[in-house]
């Protein structure tokens, strides 16, 4: 996942969103907070003294990938087990990589495969089955294949308005999909692209949740509305929205539904996501089939739902964590809810669309 803010409490919204892009750069391998791959755990012993397999354990994930240290060197102390990171791209490029691989893992464990992408490496056998001694929210699981792939955050992506604008202006913000194509919003908004973007292909898929065959007229109409579509989030957020760019013209973005905490002013945020309109990407663990150490991996995918990391996940890597006695930052859970009812489209039905709906998307764009 390549798409996130910084989710802790800088001196301004804007430098907020900049250091996030630092940040989301770092992995447990390279720079940042990360451990090294060569670092030797602390112990070959549990706190409780009690031997463990040990050897080393490689995880295959996204450039995105971070924790702290000490989490880290808690894991490799209590299991005996040496983490060994390896990034491997955005989300897509790894779960291109492990379904092309099946057959020979990369890694014993992967940390990265969202729900847009989770049908191929399924299909191609790339995952064993695992059990955790925790248990996820069932509305986080997978619909096939939720017995090798286990979920371990989530993050919206939704419109965001500049709530602060739209006050200025007199003017009521939208609140759904349908009022994005009303002419009171005309040449209002702008969106990062499906074709180029992570969020942007994750809009366009609430828009085919929620309009089905008749998507493409509602990209018509949005687009006869003058919407904006550019390579990227941080062009749109950045480049164009009011909120997030000293010359910004456009006060509707598509964001995160995060993206409110990091706009803070005065004891409120200046900006809002419009909760109807959000698509839910979920990021998953699992085991390799095949890995030379799979007791190490599922110790790993273990102890990526406990509660130490559930809770460093939204200040580490800037997503929601999926255990509900994780702890959130306090901005976050004043300013930033969660979407109740977020659109959904199978992993199984992305798979088997996906390179039509983008070429007809295209088509639709560059009329």
């Amino acid at each position: 996942m390549v798409h996130v803010h910084v989710r802790a409490a800088l001196a301004s919204p804007v430098t907020a969103l900049v250091a996030a892009l630092a940040l989301t750069g770092c992995s447990l391998t390279g720079g940042g907070d990360g451990p090294t791959a060569t670092e030797p755990p602390a112990s070959s012993e549990t706190s409780s003294g009690a031997s463990q397999e040990g050897g080393t354990v490689v995880l295959a994930t996204h450039e995105s990938f971070h924790l702290p240290k000490r989490l880290v060197r808690s894991f490799e102390a209590e299991t005996g087990y040496t983490l060994e990171v390896r990034a491997a791209g955005d989300a897509g490029t790894l779960a291109t990589k492990l379904s092309l691989t099946a057959d020979n893992p990369i890694a014993d464990a992967a940390f990265g495969i969202d729900n847009t992408f989770a049908s191929r490496p399924l299909g191609e056998g790339a995952f064993a089955e695992v059990e955790t001694t925790a248990t996820p929210p069932e509305e986080y699981l997978l619909p096939e294949g939720s017995d090798r792939l286990v979920p371990v955050d989530s993050a919206s992506v939704c419109v965001n308005v500049d709530t602060a604008w739209f006050e200025a202006e007199g003017l009521e913000p939208p609140q759904t999909l349908d009022d994005l194509v009303d002419p009171a919003y005309a040449d209002l908004m702008v969106t990062p692209g499906a074709s180029t973007s992570s969020p942007g292909m994750a809009f366009f898929l609430a828009t085919v949740a929620a309009y089905g065959e008749d998507w493409q007229d509602y990209w018509s109409d949005l687009l006869a509305n003058g919407v904006k579509v550019v390579d990227g989030w941080e062009d749109a957020y950045y480049g164009d929205f009011t909120a997030g760019a000293d010359n910004g013209t456009r006060p509707i973005v598509v964001s995160y539904d995060s993206s409110p905490a990091f706009t803070v002013s005065g004891g409120r945020s200046t900006t809002a996501a419009l909760l109807d309109t959000c698509f839910r990407q979920v990021e998953y663990a699992g085991v390799l089939e095949g890995a030379d150490n799979p007791a190490g991996a599922e110790a790993l995918v273990d102890w990526m739902l406990s509660d130490e990391v559930q809770s460093a996940l939204p200040e580490s890597m800037y997503v929601f964590p999926v255990m509900p006695d994780a702890e959130i930052p306090a901005d976050w859970a004043e300013f930033a809810p969660q979407p109740t009812d977020p659109y959904e489209v199978s992993p199984e039905e992305i798979a088997a669309n996906r390179e039509q709906w983008l070429t007809e998307w295209t088509d639709v764009v560059s009329r």
